[in-house]
């Protein structure tokens, strides 16, 4: 399983972008992790900007999305979990 891309509301999405599709193409699936309505937006942002990278390879790449628990400072969150993955 390949580590985790973490995005913060202040990451750049053509950044998060590309580290998504160089994960893509190395292993052949990605997962972004973000927490708050900023970073979820970034996450978002950076997926399809990654779908349009990953096709130019010939990649139609989906993403699914789920809830994740994970704690932060001895606090419990809820993050929102990107797996891209090719269809």
């Amino acid at each position: 399983m390949a580590d985790i891309i973490r995005v913060a509301a202040q990451s750049r999405s053509t950044a998060v972008a590309g580290a998504i599709a160089g994960v893509v193409r190395e292993q052949g699936r990605a997962e972004i992790q973000a927490i708050g309505a900023g970073a979820v937006n970034q996450a978002i942002k950076a997926a399809a900007i990654a779908r349009g990278f990953l096709a130019l390879d010939g990649l139609d790449v989906v993403c699914i999305p789920t809830f994740a628990d994970v704690e932060i400072g001895g606090q419990e969150r809820t993050a929102i979990r990107i797996a891209i993955e090719p269809r």
